[in-house]
């Protein structure tokens, strides 16, 4: 326990200060947190290859996983400053305000950070240095009654803990241990009670709980669900569709003071209002969307029903100037997009959306409006919580992920998966079934290969447009043994799904997907 008091004062220290963040942090803004920060630094300069490699290991937990990492990093940190503290306060003050540079660093380094925002890492950083070198003197004055003891048990030729008082220093040491550890629990329940409640009285989550939707008026087209068990359901739940992006802490944004910024090279520069978005003409649309980060049969897909505007409407409403050829869209939070004009003026459905399903854009989809462009990977065209969209051209800006190695243009590839069968199956008729999609394109069918056998034609559910998945199935005899089975699609324009084998960067995966089955 005398060995672990010098940890436990850095870890009680760090965890106080974090306490001390947090609460600040909850009062003035959410997001200025130094660990959300910090977090949100690391995503910015993760290189290309370990953003994918996070994405493939851990899909949509991989926020999760990075705050993990950081904590215990800081746990480590701080672990090390208690034991630096207890012999040198000086170089543990250094310490704690290494700590606070990064953070108020990490803070300044968003973009859309104001100067109170540095208050939580301030705070926290004063409350860090009053609590170590408060407890890292509590340390050294119990380790240097250890060593008077000792001395005193060795001139005596008394065995240790028979000296009179020793027993009552090795109780205070024991006291001392529970109590700093029960402090830094305390502490950590602090600051994630604060986060939780900056979660639950947050603007975004009362302004969401506000707004109304019309009930639907777009019939679910007859036959675009094969309902068999283990196939995807045409339609994706809220709860279960994908998330991919960037922002560690989901941005809170109050519809009622929303407003959307329209400008750069066009003739009439406009800002538009929520209440105005939902003034002008609403259209309703089925639209499957997926991520670039998609490996071949992978999860990152879904299809909604989402509510909004027509985006190209708007655009021509403000007029496009010649030459303009790239749509920068920016969210509250400075993540950047880059769409082509002409995919935004080509007649497809690209909206301005704040309806998901029936119900307002959930918070971690964008609430309280976000861009969808049929036919293209997300981060050339899905931009969540959008604040801005600048008419410029490809030559004068890149955005986001371009800037990282990623293609500025991105059309959606034809894909396809299977669903069912994918381990076992029993000798006799099997449906093998699955999704396909090629957006904007459509599905015009979709063949399965048993082993090296030829390509059988699958059965294609109903497509109610060609901006959405299409289920399929095909009945195989299944025979005892090990079997492969692949699957490739061909688009509405007659291109057949390619089977070269490629990664997801630049521009999306390709190769047909297939699984090895065990048929008993």
């Amino acid at each position: 326990m005398r060995k672990l008091t010098p940890v436990l004062t850095g870890l009680v220290s760090a965890a106080g200060a974090l306490a001390v963040a947090e609460l600040v942090a909850a009062w003035l803004n959410p997001t200025s947190s130094p660990v959300l920060a910090v977090g949100a630094a690391i995503i910015d300069a993760t290189p290309r290859w370990l953003k994918e490699f996070a994405v493939q290991t851990f899909g949509t937990a991989d926020k999760a996983v990075l705050l993990t990492v950081i904590y215990l990093s800081l746990a480590a940190y701080a672990g090390a400053l208690g034991v630096l503290a207890v012999r040198r306060p000086s170089l543990g003050l250094v310490g704690v305000a290494l700590f606070g540079v990064v953070g108020v660093a990490a803070v300044l380094g968003r973009p859309t950070a104001g100067p109170a925002d540095v208050l939580p890492t301030v705070a926290g950083t004063l409350a860090g240095i009053w609590l170590l070198l408060s407890l890292a003197k509590r340390a050294r004055d119990l380790a240097d009654s250890d060593r008077e003891f000792a001395e005193y048990a060795r001139e005596q030729g008394k065995r240790e803990g028979r000296v009179p008082g020793q027993r009552a220093l090795a109780a205070e040491h024991r006291r001392s241990f529970l109590l700093l550890g029960a402090v830094a629990a305390g502490a950590l329940v602090v600051g994630g009670g604060a986060r939780l409640w900056a979660v639950a009285r947050s603007v975004g989550t009362r302004s969401r709980e506000a707004v109304r939707l019309p009930p639907s008026t777009l019939p679910v087209p007859d036959g675009v669900d094969l309902k068999l068990p283990e196939l995807s359901s045409f339609y994706t739940d809220n709860r279960d569709f994908y998330r991919i992006d960037t922002a560690l802490s989901v941005p809170q944004v109050d519809a009622a003071t929303w407003k959307l910024k329209i400008h750069g090279m066009v003739d009439r520069p406009r800002t538009v209002t929520f209440d105005e978005l939902r003034a002008m003409p609403a259209m309703e649309r089925d639209i499957t969307l997926n991520c670039v980060s998609n490996e071949v049969g992978g999860p990152y897909i879904g299809t909604a029903r989402w509510l909004g505007v027509s985006l190209g409407a708007l655009l021509r409403e403000v007029g496009i100037r010649g030459g303009a050829d790239q749509v920068v869209s920016r969210s509250t939070d400075g993540w950047t997009c880059g769409t082509p004009v002409a995919t935004l003026l080509d007649g497809r459905d690209a909206m301005l959306v704040y309806g998901m399903n029936g119900q307002p854009l959930p918070i971690e989809h964008g609430f309280p409006v976000r861009v969808i462009v049929p036919g293209l990977y997300g981060y050339v065209s899905a931009c969540k919580w959008l604040a801005e969209m600048e008419v410029t051209t490809f030559a004068e800006f890149d955005a986001y992920w371009v800037r990282r190695g990623w293609s500025a243009q991105a059309p959606v590839k034809t894909a396809s998966r299977i669903d069912t069968p994918t381990r076992r199956a029993k000798a006799g008729p099997v449906s093998v079934a699955g999704v396909a999609w090629a957006q904007h394109r459509g599905i015009s069918k979709v063949e399965v290969q048993v082993d090296d056998a030829p390509w059988q034609e699958a059965r294609l559910a109903a497509e109610p447009s060609a901006d959405t998945w299409r289920q399929w199935v095909h009945v195989w005899d299944a025979t005892p043994g090990s079997h492969r089975l692949r699957v490739r699609a061909t688009d509405g324009t007659g291109a057949t799904q390619t089977g070269e084998e490629r990664g997801v960067v630049p521009d999306g995966a390709t190769g047909w997907h297939e699984v090895t089955v065990s048929v008993e």
